[in-house]
C-alpha cells in the first residue's frame, strides 16, 4: 500500500549516532560503577529515552544513578557528536525523494529535542526538517515501546495512524509503531532482523526503503 505519511525514528535510522552513543553510554555506566558492555547497552537501550537507563540501573541494582547523570551523558555524546556524527548513508537521498513527490515525513524520536536538533545541525539534516516535523519522547507521557509518540505525531500531522508507516530500527520502536496500529519497516543496518519481530518488512540498506514505499527512484 502507499501512505500518507513516513515518521523516521531518528538514532540509527536517519542519523549514525548509536554507535557513539552507545559506546559513551555503557562507558559512563561502566565509570559509575554499573559494569556494562558496548553489546549490553545496544540491546538494553537502543531506542529508548534515557529514563530506561535510570529504571534499569535502579532495578537491577536498587542504586540511583548520579542526578546530573542526563547533563553529563548529554555532554559527552555531543562532545562526540560535532567530532564524528555523520548522517546515515542513503538518508538524504530518501528524504529528498520524498520532498520531491510530495509524501509528508516527519520525525519521532527518544531522544530529547536539543540532541535531535544538535545532530541535524552537525549533519546538515536540519535542512530537512520543518520545526514543527520534529517530536520526541519529551512530547508525551511515555517513551516507546508505548505507542504515544507516534500517535501523537500522527496527529499533530493530520493523518489516521493506518495510513502512516514508521521506519524503526530498534526493537522497542517496532514495538510502538505496530501498538499504534501503524506499519513498520526495520532498518537492520546495527539490528539483526529476528529482533525487529513484528515489523511489516526489514531492509539493510537505505537506498532499498523507496521499493518498500512503492517509490521507484
Amino acid at each position: 500500500m502507499s501512505y500518507d505519511l513516513v515518521i523516521f525514528d531518528n538514532d540509527g535510522v536517519l542519523v549514525d549516532s548509536e554507535p557513539l552513543s552507545n559506546t559513551i553510554l555503557s562507558g559512563y555506566l561502566t565509570e559509575l560503577g554499573h559494569p556494562t558492555s558496548y553489546e549490553e547497552s545496544l540491546r538494553d537501550y537502543m531506542g529508548a529515552a534515557v529514563h530506561r537507563v535510570h529504571d534499569t540501573i535502579l532495578e537491577r541494582t536498587g542504586e540511583r544513578l548520579p542526578e546530573d547523570f542526563d547533563d553529563t551523558l548529554h555532554a559527552r555524546v555531543f562532545a562526540a557528536f560535532a567530532r564524528e556524527l555523520r548522517p546515515v548513508a542513503g538518508a538524504v537521498e530518501v528524504l529528498e525523494e520524498l520532498t520531491a513527490r510530495g509524501i509528508p515525513y516527519c520525525l519521532a524520536s527518544s531522544g530529547s529535542h536539543e540532541r535531535i536538533r544538535v545532530g541535524h545541525r552537525t549533519t546538515g539534516l536540519d535542512e530537512w526538517f520543518e520545526e514543527e516535523w520534529i517530536f520526541s519522547s519529551e512530547d508525551v507521557g511515555k517513551g516507546k515501546p508505548a505507542p504515544d509518540l507516534f500517535l501523537h505525531a500522527a496527529a499533530r500531522m493530520g493523518v489516521e495512524p493506518a495510513r502512516c508507516v514508521v521506519v524503526e530500527d530498534s526493537p522497542l520502536g517496532v514495538r510502538a509503531a505496530r501498538a499504534a496500529g501503524m506499519d513498520v519497516f526495520g532498518f537492520t543496518a546495527m539490528t539483526p532482523g529476528d529482533r525487529l519481530a513484528g515489523a511489516t518488512g526489514l531492509f539493510g540498506e537505505m537506498k532499498e526503503l523507496p521499493g518498500l514505499l512503492q517509490l521507484d527512484m
